[in-house]
């Protein structure tokens, strides 16, 4: 099910088409889990909690029509700090060098201050440059039909949209024609990137990433704008079997105060092992090999609001 501006072509050749798509929506949309659907593996991290996302990941889905290469960005936000305000601009900056936006509305909550603001911005880039947007109701398997035909209409009143389509990333319904529709928006081209590439992040923040998802699950709502990770070194243990190699991870994970250092530690350090366990697994299925992953949790004061320590942290 989706709406549409405009005609289809009758020719059957129709030319290979290759380019950018980002993925916009207020925090916890649904963007990562609908890029880590449309890709066909995980590339960027998901959460229960909003903004998860710090880094615009790349995720590739590639088929014999078209290569589409998902730009996911942090939920653009009334920002609060430095770090809010950084992350919106970087929200910007991808938007303008995009093909195709993609704005994802969840059907199980009704479109409220935080999307009219995004609607807004998206109606004043259209003015700078014209982008074809579609809008994109996610989590519909969380609602009925009645309550999701609502959510459309809603959508639909919320601004010009080239095109109107809902899906859920979780059931997988509707995603291949999500990625499809998106993908009839770029340019004509040749493939972008070979075959089996899904993602070109850097395997370092990939890591960084997985652990950051891991130290986010099951923790208060206070914690996850306060922990930034950074990996430190990634070195290969000496004196292995060259059939069990095994890498040595060091990660350093950063909050802004004693008490959230705690939080993360857990008592006696039960909290932080089952981060590491639970990061280690996903490190280990990136990388296709035994990881020792060492973590190390160090207070960095107000980070979010000192520049200097934005830039060393990566932002």
């Amino acid at each position: 099910m989706a709406t549409r501006a405009g005609t289809e072509s009758t020719n059957d050749e129709k030319p290979y088409r290759a380019g950018f798509a980002c993925l916009v929506g207020r925090p916890n949309a649904g963007k990562s889990t609908l890029t880590n659907a449309l890709v066909g593996q995980k590339v960027a991290i998901t959460s229960s909690k909003p903004q998860t996302t710090r880094h615009t990941i790349r995720g590739v889905a590639t088929t014999p029509e078209a290569q589409l290469i998902l730009v996911d960005t942090p939920g653009l936000h009334k920002p609060r700090t430095l770090l809010g305000e950084r992350l919106n601009d970087l929200v910007r900056e991808t938007l303008l060098e995009v093909d195709v936006i993609g704005f994802c509305l969840p059907a199980d909550q009704r479109p409220g201050p935080g999307d009219a603001f995004i609607a807004n911005e998206l109606t004043e880039l259209r003015s700078v440059r014209r982008r074809p947007v579609v809008a994109i109701a996610t989590k519909a398997d969380a609602v009925d039909r009645d309550r999701l035909a609502e959510h459309l209409i809603a959508i639909d009143q919320l601004g010009e949209w080239d095109a109107i389509i809902p899906c859920s990333a979780v059931s997988g319904e509707q995603v291949e024609q999500v990625r499809d529709l998106l993908a009839s928006y770029l340019p004509t081209s040749p493939q972008l990137y070979p075959d089996g590439v899904l993602t070109d992040e850097p395997e370092a923040v990939m890591i960084a990433e997985l652990v950051r998802e891991a130290a986010l699950e099951g923790v208060r709502d206070e914690l996850p704008h306060s922990l930034a990770v950074v990996v430190e070194e990634m070195v290969p243990r000496e004196d292995r079997p060259a059939d069990k190699p095994l890498l040595d991870v060091r990660v350093n994970v950063f909050v802004e105060r004693p008490s959230q250092k705690a939080i993360v530690i857990g008592r006696g350090g039960s909290r932080l092992r089952e981060v590491g366990t639970n990061a280690r697994k996903g490190i280990e299925a990136l990388l296709g090999q035994k990881v020792f992953l060492d973590l190390h949790v160090k207070v960095a004061k107000d980070w979010q609001r000192d520049p200097k320590q934005l830039q060393r942290l990566g932002f």
